[in-house]
């Protein structure tokens, strides 16, 4: 399995990739942007085949690695999976199409909310496709078999698609949250891990609808600032960081509406990068 962009050279001025099945991915960019301000980004957002939550994993998989040949060819030096879905479904078959590139992924955050609970009952908000991926499972069997952790999974059918509307306090995006987050805190849950990352855009509306249900503090669990120190963390080891002090930039592509990517960077992070339809993309040449 080859691709030229395995020859790419990268260079510590070259972009980091960034992509998500939607907008959802920008709250880990808000994290990287904060944390690597030097760096320039480039954030490809997929939201013509969102939701990737009800599409099978070869589905998935088959996007996944259209998009990071995407953005190879935009000349990216390390990619990040902002996206939960594809992490659990593709990010193994990225990591085996191109070994050099460094490629960070993002899983829901199962170890700090297991070290945060104090009833030993995590609640966990996700797409369903994510909660049903042998990787979740996998990594909750180990960590309620090390530490007695109960994780109760909450599939959010629905929900990415409101996000992708823009509705954060819409009513019926009240509704859909009240919808999964009352039979959790029913169960005794004390924390929340959101488990994918278009859900930090409706904190705030889970926060409020926390506090109208329950009069227990609820921890809130959100792993993007957890995966920008990673990325730092496999570029500084392969000394791949950018070398300037400088205000690094943001370029944009959209494989769905332009201008409805350009509205939510200036609304949800008060960024106006340029941003570029991409009508189709296709697979690499030997990958299938």
């Amino acid at each position: 399995m080859t691709s030229s962009s395995n020859s790419l050279p990268m260079a510590h001025s070259a972009p980091i990739g960034i992509f998500d099945s939607g907008i959802g991915g920008l709250s880990v960019l808000r994290h990287i942007h904060q944390n690597l301000p030097s760096e320039d980004l480039l954030y490809f957002a997929d939201s013509a085949y969102a939701p990737y939550g009800d599409k099978s994993e070869a589905a998935i998989s088959a996007r996944t690695l259209a998009v990071t040949e995407f953005l190879l060819q935009a000349g990216a030096k390390a990619l990040v999976v902002a996206c939960n879905t594809a992490t659990t479904a593709a990010i193994k078959a990225v990591r085996a199409a191109y070994p050099a590139l460094p490629v960070i992924g993002i899983e829901p955050g199962l170890k700090p909310a297991a070290a945060q609970t104090r009833s030993k009952i995590v609640g966990v908000l996700a797409t369903k496709a994510t909660l049903i991926s042998t990787r979740l499972l996998g990594l909750q069997e180990e960590i309620s078999a090390a530490t007695g952790v109960r994780f109760e999974l909450q599939p959010c059918v629905g929900l990415v698609d409101q996000i992708e509307k823009g509705e954060l306090r819409s009513p019926q995006t009240a509704l859909l949250v009240r919808r999964y987050i009352a039979p959790l805190l029913e169960k005794g849950v004390d924390t929340l891990v959101l488990g994918c990352t278009h859900y930090p855009f409706v904190r705030p509306l889970i926060e409020d609808i926390v506090r109208e249900l329950s009069s227990t503090t609820i921890a809130i669990i959100d792993t993007g600032d957890a995966v920008s120190r990673q990325l730092a963390k496999v570029l500084r080891e392969k000394d791949l960081l950018q070398q300037q002090a400088r205000a690094g930039g943001v370029t944009a592509f959209a494989s769905g509406s332009q201008s409805v990517l350009k509205t939510t960077f200036a609304n949800l992070l008060q960024l106006h990068p340029p941003v570029s339809q991409v009508a189709a993309i296709a697979l690499p040449e030997g990958i299938s």
